[in-house]
């Protein structure tokens, strides 16, 4: 027996060709940036410092106010996972804190606590680094990586950054 083609709604492609009737139709949220981050002009930025599990400074970097630990790592090549991406599925970006920045961090949320909880080596001031968001109140703080990450995947597989 033959398979039946599917044929495209006509009205649909035409709301896909006008961004404000597929807005209207879909009702699709405000687009976000997907993938790295702008770098400042050297000098400029918030200094975040990154630190190895053995507290051992891997390095220093410059950022804008708003973008977050995880992002700022995959810019800089810095092995932090992120295995959702920053959805809150996983605790594969887990970082720890210093106590006085993170009190200057606003409270986790329900979902970061839930991650948290799975999250290698917890500590007191365990964040997720797709939750921390730079501001210039937190010029200078550090970030130390774990000594290990649970991640659900088997394959070994990291995700990279597109």
């Amino acid at each position: 027996m033959p398979m039946k083609r599917r044929v495209l709604n006509p009205q649909l492609m035409t709301c896909a060709k006008d961004d404000r009737l597929l807005r209207k139709s879909f009702g699709t949220s405000a687009i976000t940036r997907h993938g790295g981050i702008e770098r400042p002009e050297p000098g400029t930025g918030i200094k975040v410092t990154f630190r190895d599990s053995k507290g051992t400074d891997i390095r220093t970097v410059e950022v804008n106010e708003g973008d977050d630990l995880l992002a700022v790592a995959h810019e800089y090549d810095i092995d932090l996972e992120g295995a959702c991406e920053g959805s809150i599925a996983c605790s594969t970006c887990h970082v720890i804190m210093e106590p006085d920045m993170y009190d200057k961090l606003e409270e986790p949320g329900d979902d970061e606590n839930d991650m948290l909880d799975l999250a290698f080596g917890l500590t007191d001031t365990s964040r997720l680094g797709c939750q921390v968001k730079v501001t210039k109140e937190l010029d200078g703080m550090v970030a130390q990586l774990p000594s290990a990450t649970r991640n659900m995947r088997v394959d070994g597989s990291k995700p990279t950054h597109h």
